[in-house]
């Protein structure tokens, strides 16, 4: 088996797949069969997300292949969402987000800001949230960067300073941080439109309605609110 392919996990959404292909209604104009073709790949696909033979990414590519080689859909069709300048700047952002996340530079900016301004819990508390500011434009996914880059520091700090919730003093600072962190994350998520990979759906729903909304746009309208936020949570 090659590393990194789990070929038997290929097996339910190929059966699934091919079972609902070969059921495709014989009468068109009860179901037009592109369509029905289109629902049998859909389903292997969300099947083969589940399963993962291979990472999500690859499976879906798979889906997208399939889609043009049984000419279910064109070509030109198949490739018109790679023209949404959104999926672009999600693209792009995520880019940049797992260069913070594998460098490492999240983390030492995290750290910079803790021995700046964490002479306290409430400062501890604010530079956290800096932190997560700083961050937000360039990481497209806030479960990402709460997750993956503060909340491995949160623990970290929680620790040192004795609060651990496996001893019952979870409540001496690591719940405070944690929580201060949760709501933090969620305010710079909707702060930037590259904070969060739904904004640029919201974005791209929005100019369907005739309403442009470019990224200085969604900050400006964000900020005031924001920061206020921002300032009062860990208070």
């Amino acid at each position: 088996m090659h590393e990194g392919i789990n070929y038997k996990k290929f097996i339910f959404p190929i059966v699934a797949g091919i079972i609902i292909w070969l059921f495709t209604p014989l009468r068109p104009d009860a179901l037009d069969p592109a369509a029905w073709h289109m629902f049998a790949i859909f389903v292997a696909t969300i099947i083969g997300c589940i399963t993962q033979p291979l990472p999500i990414g690859a499976i879906a590519m798979i889906g997208f292949t399939l889609t043009v080689l049984t000419n279910t859909v064109k070509i030109d069709t198949a490739v018109a969402g790679f023209g949404n300048s959104s999926i672009w700047l999600i693209a792009m952002a995520f880019f940049i987000s797992r260069g913070f996340v594998k460098t490492g530079l999240g983390r030492r900016i995290a750290l910079q800001f803790v021995k700046l301004f964490g002479k306290k819990t409430l400062g501890l508390g604010y530079s956290l949230i800096g932190v997560d500011l700083i961050l937000a434009p360039a990481t497209p996914s806030n479960t990402a960067r709460a997750g993956g880059i503060m909340f491995p520091i949160i623990n970290a700090l929680s620790r040192s300073f004795g609060s651990k919730p496996e001893d019952g003093t979870q409540r001496k600072m690591g719940a405070f941080l944690i929580f201060t962190e949760f709501h933090g994350n969620l305010i710079t998520a909707a702060m930037f439109l590259t904070a969060m990979a739904g904004n640029p759906l919201a974005q791209s729903l929005a100019k369907h309605q005739g309403v442009d909304i470019t990224w200085m746009h969604w900050f400006l309208a964000a900020l005031v609110p924001g920061i206020i936020s921002l300032i009062l949570v860990p208070l």
